[in-house]
């Protein structure tokens, strides 16, 4: 498919290239054949209104009439042939003398004979003899060969330049495409990872259902168990469909985030009052400080949200008896917030790939049952907040994350 689409946008951009090209030859042959003539013009011209200012040049020296090469006149009768100068019956001009005859008048024409190239002004006067014609005329084999030669090398230099646009197009074509196959093969595995997230849960809701099919006659109470499982696959089911949604969203810019001042260290303190009773029925303690009241400017729901995902982190890494703390502190251009723990931890190799979606450290923990979109959110809120998150762990020891927001945000 991305084969196909490089050559349709080689094609295109090659196409734009070559008629710029065209155009830019096109443009510097008329300006250079203009700029050649302009001499050979403007000698005509004056010839030509020199002599309907003087009347006919039968008063005038001879030499005027001669050809020569320079300007000169021909002075054609009424049976369109030549009567000045005269010539022998085997001069070029005589045995040539059709196809030098005026074929315009009042206007410079070229004539082209034998391979000899001139170009010519000419007039029509009425005479007691009939009406007769004076043709100023100059040979420009020189100027044309000039142009010929300019012609070749623009030929030439438009085909080089055809195929170097047509690689050129190739090149640029496939850099174009670099992002956007990128965020294809991001796309198929996301669908991928999300299609094997979703089939978990669903494998084992239907399991369970059909075990409760098996005995219609069952109570509740005898049932309990697989009820349990059902409601409890349902509800990460809701989790991660939502999760899933949410980042759908961040990708097409369809997510508002609507920023507001507030304090964060309130916050704090409502995400440890809310987590309290949890942390105390697992035997874990939750603590929060903010030694100055820390005003913020932002979306108040998604940082809540990003202290939610962090906080359902510490607590499935933590054991019994570990701590959780939170803390904000500000300083004159920064607010840093921070959430640790003295859990698991995470190995070194794996703090990189945290933040990937669905990505989860130790995936045979499937007692943790997460769903790996978390922190890919988190990343996000950050972000949106023009803000800067940092991990650092220790195995068995700590889990540290600090994230660091501008205290003047750039409008958005």
């Amino acid at each position: 498919m991305f084969q196909k689409t490089r050559l349709q946008l080689t094609l295109l951009n090659s196409i734009v290239f070559i008629v710029l090209i065209a155009i830019l030859s096109r443009t510097i042959y008329f300006y250079t054949e203009d700029q050649i003539y302009k001499d050979v013009n403007d000698s005509l011209i004056k010839d030509y209104r020199d002599f309907n200012n003087g009347g006919m040049p039968g008063g005038r020296p001879q030499g005027e009439f001669l050809l020569g090469p320079g300007p000169s006149v021909i002075v054609w009768g009424p049976d369109d042939t030549i009567i000045e100068p005269r010539l022998s019956v085997d001069h070029f001009f005589k045995v040539n003398e059709q196809k030098f005859f005026p074929k315009t008048f009042d206007d410079i024409e070229e004539i082209s004979v034998n391979g000899y190239t001139y170009r010519a002004l000419s007039t029509q006067v009425d005479t007691g003899y009939g009406e007769m014609a004076v043709q100023f005329i100059r040979n420009v084999d020189t100027e044309k060969d000039m142009l010929d030669r300019l012609l070749l090398i623009l030929f030439v230099g438009g085909g080089i330049g055809s195929l170097v646009a047509i690689g050129a197009g190739y090149l640029l074509a496939g850099r174009a495409l670099i992002p956007v196959k990128k965020s294809w093969d991001q796309q198929q595995q996301f669908v991928s990872d999300a299609s094997h997230e979703i089939r978990t849960p669903l494998a084992v809701i239907q399991s369970r259902a059909d075990l409760l099919f098996q005995s219609p006659n069952a109570t509740i109470e005898e049932k309990a168990v697989d009820i349990s499982i059902i409601s409890k696959e349902v509800r990460r089911l809701n989790k991660l469909v939502n999760g899933l949604l949410t980042l759908t969203r961040t990708d097409s810019n369809q997510m508002e985030v609507k920023k507001s001042n507030f304090f964060l260290d309130d916050l704090l303190m409502d995400i440890v009052e809310q987590y309290t009773d949890i942390a105390s029925f697992q035997e874990k303690s939750i603590i929060s400080h903010a030694p100055d009241q820390v005003v913020f400017h932002g979306d108040k729901e998604r940082i809540h949200q990003l202290l939610v995902i962090l906080v359902d982190n510490a607590m499935k890494f933590t054991e019994e008896g570990g701590e959780i703390s939170l803390s904000c502190i500000k300083n004159a251009s920064s607010i840093i917030l921070t959430v640790e723990d003295n859990g698991k931890g995470i190995p070194q190799e794996e703090l990189p790939l945290i933040f990937n979606r669905f990505y989860q450290v130790e995936q045979s923990r499937s007692a943790n049952e997460g769903s790996g979109l978390g922190l890919s959110i988190a990343k996000w809120i950050v972000n949106t907040h023009q803000g800067n998150i940092k991990v650092t762990s220790e195995l068995n020891e700590r889990t540290r994350f600090e994230i660091t927001f501008p205290r003047n945000q750039r409008k958005s």
